[in-house]
């Protein structure tokens, strides 16, 4: 356990291989694509990075601080994520950029697809009932009910959910465009889930169709 009331290593380490696999991405895909602007991005990816790894806190106000931070700092990368996708469904409608492509539209569409995964991911872990600090002093489910919540027999005593189980939320929820296994209690979380499952269903509709296209 750490300042940030759990393991700090889970979300460095999908953080890091993300930030690996979009620098890739954009090295050899063309300035052209629907990843336009890309070192913003990973700029503000390896400013998370670096506030996970060095952060430490030791009092309430740097608590308050660290989260303002990372809220902010995954805000942004949401919004970047929506943008990107944004720009690749223009791209697609129109007929341009890497949508010319099938093998750099697969690419790009991967990649803003673990994008978006990963960034909402991080806006579930830091939204739900106030972040991992904050649920560290409840046992109450606020914005996610998970199922070891909802039938405690399942799990260990004093189970609390971990970045890995908001991690399983972003995926799930972007291939399956709806709650699985958690129940969002919230509007804030429902609405999140919405906008998410939404975007996803549309980049994989569209860069899918356009990809058979395309090889054939």
């Amino acid at each position: 356990m750490t300042g940030i009331g759990e393991s700090r290593w889970p979300p460095i380490a999908a953080l890091a291989a993300y930030l690996g696999v979009s620098l890739a991405a954009r090295i050899w895909l063309p300035g052209d694509g629907a990843l336009r602007s890309p070192w913003l991005s990973v700029a503000l990816e390896s400013i998370l990075l670096l506030t996970l790894l060095l952060a430490d806190p030791t009092s309430p106000t740097e608590h308050r601080r660290l989260r303002r931070l990372a809220v902010t700092l995954v805000a942004i990368l949401v919004a970047a994520a929506l943008w990107a996708t944004a720009l690749l469904v223009s791209d697609l409608i129109r007929g341009t950029g890497v949508s010319r492509n099938a093998g750099h539209l697969l690419a790009t569409g991967a990649v803003v697809w673990l994008g978006n995964n990963l960034a909402f991911a991080l806006w579930y872990w830091l939204m739900d009932g106030g972040g991992p600090i904050a649920r560290t002093r409840t046992l109450t489910p606020v914005d996610f009910a998970f199922t070891q919540q909802l039938n405690p027999e399942l799990a260990q005593p004093d189970w609390r959910p971990v970045f890995l189980d908001y991690l399983h939320l972003g995926f799930t929820n972007a291939t399956a465009f709806s709650p699985t296994d958690v129940m969002p209690l919230t509007h804030r979380a429902k609405y999140a889930m919405v906008v998410q499952s939404t975007v996803a269903l549309a980049l994989l509709g569209l860069v899918v169709a356009r990809a058979v296209n395309a090889f054939t």
